[in-house]
Order: C-alpha cells, then sequence, then structure tokens
C-alpha cells in the first residue's frame, strides 16, 4: 500500500510516522517550507527558534511521553513547577495554594466552596455524552453560583469565544478541568508544565527523520491542487500539473481546505464539511530581555482587555533553550468572520501594548527584543450544543479517502498528547480497511 498525505502538520507527520512504522510506503506534501503547521517552529531575527503558539506538555500526557520514549528523545524532556493568577480589578492574585484561594476577593465562602464542587464535579462525570446537550453557562451555574460564574468563568468564556458562548456545551469546561486537574497529582497538588529542548519541532523531526529512513518522502512548497476522484473512489493527487497515484489518500487540513481540494466529491458531502467552523487566533510573542511576571499562566476577567490572558512559557522552559530570550504569548481567540483579523500587524501591536501598559504600569517597553504577530483563522474547532453529528468521520463517503484533522478530535482538546493519538487510532483503522 502507498498511502498520499496532504498537509505535514504535526498530525500529517503522526501519520506518516506511524504508517512507516507499519511497513507502509507514504509520501507528504506541504505547502510551506517546514514541518509542523501550527505545532511548528518560528525562526525570530537572530535565528533563534520558538515555538509559533504555546504548546505545554503535562505529566499527565502519557501517550506523547511513551512516543518520545521510543523516538529516543525523551531526555530532552523538562518539567517545571508553575504558578497560576487572575487579573481582577487591575491586580494579579496568585491562585496556588488554598490560603490564596481563600483570600481571592471577589468570592465569598459560599462561592470558594462552590468552586471547589465544580472542579469535583467534571473528575465525577463518567459519561460526558449526558454534557452534550448542557449549555456551559448553565453547568457552571448549577455547581458553581451566579456569583462565580459571573466574575470567573463569564470573562474567561467571553475571551474565549470572542463574545459569544451561548451555543458552547458543557463538554468544553469538563474536558479542561479533568485535564488540569490531571496533572496535580500527590499531597502537594503542585502543578507542573513540560517542554522539549528544541520545541515541538524536536518531536516533528524525530517522525521526520524515522519517516525518511522508512524510503517515504516528505515533500516542501509543494501544495496539493487536487484530490483526485474517480468512479467515487480516490485514486490520487494532482500536484504542480502531474497526477500522482495511490492506494489511500489522507486529508489533514482543516475541512475549509479539504473542501477545495475535493471538487469532485459529493455535493451533500461539502455541504456537510461546510457546517464545520473554527475559532481563530492572533497571538503575538513579546520577546524580552527579563520576565514579565512570575506566572505561567494569567486569566484575565476585565472584558476590556482584548487578549484572553497572558501565557510566560519561560516560567517552565529555561531562556538558555530560546536563546536567552523570556516568551510572552498574548492571545486573542478569534469568532469566525471576526474584525480583529482584518486589523493590520502595527494596529494590533499597538492596542496590544496600550492594555500591557494598563496591566502593567511599571512595564519598560525598552525590554521588548521583538515583538512577533502570529495568527490564523483555523487554530480551535468550534462544536455546539447536541452538534456530535456534525462530526465528520474518518471514512469519507469517497472510497480509499480518509479525513484525520483535529475537527474530530472530541471532547478532548486539541494539543500534542490528543493530536498524535489520534493519529496512531487513525492509521490503525486505515489498515483494517
Amino acid at each position: 500500500m502507498k498511502v498520499g498525505i496532504v498537509g505535514a502538520g504535526i498530525m500529517g507527520i503522526s501519520l506518516g510516522y506511524f504508517l512507516t512504522q507499519k511497513g507502509v510506503e507514504v509520501e507528504i506534501f506541504e505547502s510551506t517550507g517546514d514541518i509542523g503547521g501550527l505545532a511548528g517552529p518560528l525562526q525570530l531575527e537572530d535565528g533563534t527558534e520558538v515555538d509559533r503558539y504555546y504548546h505545554t506538555i503535562l505529566s499527565s500526557d502519557r501517550h506523547l511521553a511513551s512516543l518520545c520514549q521510543e523516538l529516543g528523545i525523551s531526555d530532552r524532556m523538562r518539567f517545571n513547577e508553575t504558578k497560576m493568577g487572575f487579573y481582577y480589578n487591575n491586580r494579579i492574585y496568585s491562585m496556588n495554594n488554598i490560603i490564596e484561594f481563600l483570600r481571592f476577593p471577589p468570592l465569598g465562602w459560599i462561592d470558594r466552596f462552590r468552586l471547589g464542587v465544580t472542579v469535583l464535579a467534571a473528575q465525577m462525570v463518567r459519561d460526558w455524552r449526558k454534557l452534550e446537550s448542557v449549555s456551559v453557562e448553565a453547568w457552571l451555574n448549577r455547581w458553581g453560583g451566579h456569583n462565580t460564574f459571573y466574575n470567573i468563568w463569564r470573562p474567561l468564556l467571553k475571551a474565549k469565544f470572542d463574545g459569544g458562548f451561548d451555543n458552547v456545551p458543557a463538554t468544553w469546561i469538563w474536558s479542561r478541568l479533568v485535564r488540569m486537574k490531571s496533572t496535580r497529582e500527590g499531597a502537594s497538588q503542585k502543578e507542573e508544565a513540560g517542554h522539549l529542548i528544541g520545541g515541538y519541532r524536536t518531536l516533528l523531526e524525530a517522525m521526520a527523520e524515522r519517516i525518511e529512513a522508512a524510503a517515504s518522502h516528505i515533500h516542501y512548497h509543494t501544495p496539493v491542487e487536487e484530490i483526485v476522484i474517480e468512479n467515487g473512489q480516490a485514486t490520487g493527487l494532482r500536484v504542480r500539473g502531474e497526477f500522482r497515484p495511490y492506494d489511500v489518500v489522507v486529508n489533514t487540513t482543516p475541512t475549509g481546505i479539504f473542501t477545495r481540494l475535493i471538487p469532485n466529491a459529493p455535493e451533500s458531502y461539502h455541504t456537510f464539511l461546510k457546517q464545520q467552523q473554527y475559532l481563530g487566533v492572533i497571538c503575538p510573542i513579546l520577546v524580552l530581555d527579563k520576565p514579565l511576571t512570575s506566572y505561567w499562566t494569567i486569566n484575565i476577567t476585565d472584558d476590556t482587555i482584548p487578549f484572553t490572558g497572558i501565557i510566560e512559557t519561560t516560567s517552565y522552559i529555561d531562556p538558555q533553550y530560546v536563546g536567552g530570550h523570556h516568551l510572552v504569548y498574548l492571545p486573542k481567540y478569534t469568532a469566525p468572520g471576526s474584525e480583529w483579523q482584518q486589523k493590520s500587524d502595527e494596529e494590533l501591536k499597538t492596542i496590544w501594548l496600550d492594555y500591557l501598559r494598563k496591566m502593567f504600569p511599571n512595564f519598560d517597553v525598552s525590554s521588548i527584543r521583538y515583538f512577533v504577530m502570529n495568527r490564523t483563522p483555523f487554530v480551535e474547532p468550534l462544536h455546539g450544543l447536541n452538534d456530535m453529528d456534525k462530526i465528520p468521520d474518518f471514512q469519507t463517503p469517497v472510497g480509499n479517502l480518509f479525513l484525520s484533522t483535529t475537527a474530530q478530535i472530541y471532547p478532548e482538546l486539541t494539543n500534542g498528547e490528543s493530536v498524535t493519538q489520534y493519529a496512531r487510532r487513525t492509521v490503525e483503522l486505515i489498515l483494517k480497511r
């Protein structure tokens, strides 16, 4: 069997690696000059490579840890204790132990108790499908109460979903609470975050080397023009005007791009795929010569601040591994068609720095080494209430054509752990079919 894969993001590279380990010949086609996609690297002006978007490995990411062991790169994994804070009423409050939790101003004693009950309630859910028809607002109000919802959850949800979250099911918060709780083990309940030295490129290149060693290939700067469909079967790919035959074709690009590649697929399938929507993100990296804070994550409860939070990855990544820089990611998630995505990089930079100075009046602009803008309209799939029937199956209506994208990862979060795990399961299904 010879398989053609569209896209060399972490999904495509993972699929290629797992297939070649099963003796399958693979060719991967990537329109850009590098691997990884959203999980890929970005080169700063001084040549330092950093992850384009922030990616954190948790101690509970067992599949990813096993994969790194398999690839011989587990010695490059590092974990450090982290701190989380909340920006509330023009001040940052640490929220890392029971004393700090009990002192958090917007919550009274009952609110604090009910917030703890909310986290516990998520751990007790045995069938997440029962949360599909419950809105995230209703579920959080039920367990945490109105005051906790209004002061904590509501602003975080507004930021995450660019204002509107009425149609978001409770599975969204359930998956996050379960994932974050899974990393707090033992009596101390201290949280740790991890990374690979060299970023996700270390993982991607390790898999890419195994792919090439298995006499398979990754083609860069080679966009696929069409997935060729004849008599209801995918027969290959059209690349640079040339037809390349494959026994199986797997697409890993977002569904919006996929639809453009399959003009001869059934119209009903096109209509089905167009239902899938994605959150976008605007995520500049603030590259500093000193730390901004001591926190990994600062959750922002101020509706007027456009970015969703402050993610300082060098709170757990030793700056020596990223050129001696201190890295701060300032993400703003955007709804489909958001006007934020239409603004220029300079407009966004001005807005972001103005609000950063509001949050940190003593912030020294001269500490900025680089301000690097990143953005994409397809960062995370949007799933609404009772939308499971809108999630595309890995088997398409076209014979020998498979779909493997983040839109199918649900209710899990889309991260290195879930993507590589899904890729492995997809390979098993392809070989079985």
